[in-house]
């Protein structure tokens, strides 16, 4: 903890500061509230309430008479946030090593797998699936959390004897100035397509966020490159640091030789420095393949010894992407993340390459996100699967049915092989029932997600407990029968 007058000299006040909060429902006894500006809300408007729950000071850009307690005021409170946390938590950016990871598809499972190749005693993530570092667990609000947040799960990083840091940096948390105190000692990017319109505007914007990753890499890092990538040399043109490039060329730094994709892993030849490496992979599906160099690369980019590496491959996984649920039952089910339409496409070409036979999807589409994907993601579905029940995903304020309606909307004339269950428990349960020997349930979204985000409230929920849950509903029914 500092007091104010540390983390503003000159201030005079030797206030004790125990937190600090942009949220003023969250504030307590002690903390720092700071009035940043969001989409809709201004925290301004929300000083009273944080002065009730206890706010000993307040950051402000407003003129603001007579608050009750000490008040500094910025130009700009979103600008300063990173900056405060940053130095309230005594910069511990600057302890670890830190790897960012940025792309539309596969962040979690390339974070993920550089943690598990340095290893997690050694090395924090922080992503959509939480945080995680040793024998710690933690849950995490975003994918890239508040700077208030983010600065915090890195001094626990610290604490706990960790050395590097791998996360995912999203377009958003740039577009919002997230990460913008925070330089990068290596950078990652697994692909670039189409999303997230609705808060950049436009593909270009979209992707420019995506490269303030490489622009915010240290000139003596490390900047890993997919060379397949149609926005590869956008990319290249970005990067701060060494640039490493991984690929199917001879031209790369580690090459993709070859590899056969099993049910259960997949055999890859990569080459490295001239040595062909070969590796089983626990991960499947082509689209890992790529995931996997990025993420051996990042880790050779960090110094771990290629004997390491490999040692720790087959420890991998990522909960909630590809998992194949054990429900020993004739017919399959499984739970993955994609979300988009680019993802969605390439998981479901991934499924249908294994002995099965129907697939049927269970998916739906965030609400106050990206309106333009849901026809698209609607079309790739129907065209790639066998039958898909669409249903609410986090339709947040919006009418799940509108979503659903916005998903079929240029099917209704050409497919017939979906239909529309707006509880996303029924349609779980619906899937599950009419699935077949062979046949694979597929429930896309929301991984190992713990919530839905309701129009007035944010309600536990799990795909993956949801489908075991339904599985068991479905053998006592046909026990009884």
């Amino acid at each position: 903890m500092k007091t104010l007058e540390e983390l503003y000299p000159g201030i005079g006040v030797d206030t004790l500061v125990k937190g600090i909060k942009i949220n003023s429902k969250e504030v307590e006894e002690g903390d720092l509230f700071v009035c940043t500006k969001g989409v809709t809300v201004d925290r301004h408007d929300f000083i009273e309430e944080a002065k009730k729950n206890g706010a000993c000071a307040l950051i402000v850009s407003r003129n603001i008479i007579d608050p009750d307690v000490p008040t500094i005021k910025v130009p700009d409170t979103n600008r300063e946030l990173p900056y405060l946390c940053q130095k309230y938590y005594d910069y511990p950016d600057h302890k670890l090593k830190m790897i960012g990871v940025t792309g539309t598809d596969g962040k979690t499972t390339t974070t993920t797998i550089v943690q598990t190749l340095i290893g997690s005693d050694l090395c924090g993530y922080i992503g959509t699936n939480g945080r995680s570092c040793a024998k710690f667990t933690g849950d995490n609000p975003n994918t890239t959390p508040d700077a208030q947040n983010l600065y915090m799960y890195l001094d626990e990083f610290v604490h706990f004897g960790c050395h590097y840091c791998s996360m995912e940096a999203s377009s958003e948390a740039f577009f919002r100035g997230r990460l913008q105190a925070m330089e990068f000692d290596i950078s990652a990017y697994t692909n670039v397509t189409s999303e997230h319109l609705n808060i950049h505007g436009s593909f270009e914007n979209y992707l420019q966020s995506k490269l303030m990753l490489f622009k915010q890499t240290k000139k003596d890092g490390f900047c890993i490159l997919n060379h397949d990538d149609p926005y590869f040399e956008q990319a290249k043109e970005a990067c701060n640091g060494q640039v490493l490039t991984y690929g199917l060329g001879e031209d790369n730094d580690l090459q993709i030789v070859d590899f056969q994709v099993f049910p259960d892993h997949t055999s890859i030849n990569f080459r490295y420095k001239g040595e062909v490496i070969p590796v089983n992979s626990p991960l499947m599906g082509d689209f890992n393949v790529y995931n996997l160099a990025c993420g051996m690369l990042c880790a050779i980019a960090a110094g771990i010894r290629m004997d390491t590496i490999l040692k720790n491959i087959p420890n991998i996984k990522v909960s909630g992407r590809l998992e194949l649920l054990n429900t020993r039952t004739p017919y399959y089910v499984m739970v993955d993340y994609a979300h988009t339409p680019n993802g969605i496409t390439k998981l479901l070409n991934f499924v249908h390459t294994l002995d099965i036979n129907r697939s049927i999807v269970v998916i739906g589409q965030a609400g106050e996100r990206d309106p333009y994907k849901r026809p698209k993601v609607g079309n790739v579905v129907v065209e790639n699967a066998s039958y898909a029940i669409f249903t609410y995903e986090d339709p947040r304020s919006e009418d799940p049915q509108a979503i659903c309606e916005d998903i079929i909307r240029e099917l209704k004339e050409t497919h017939s092989n979906y239909e529309i269950v707006i509880d996303r428990r029924e349609a779980i349960e619906k899937a599950i029932n009419m699935a077949e020997a062979k046949d694979m349930v597929l429930i896309l979204g929301k991984g190992n997600e713990t919530y839905e985000k309701l129009k007035d409230q944010t309600i536990y929920f799990n795909d993956i407990e949801e489908a075991y849950n339904a599985v068991a509903a479905r053998k006592i029914k046909e026990d009884n029968n």
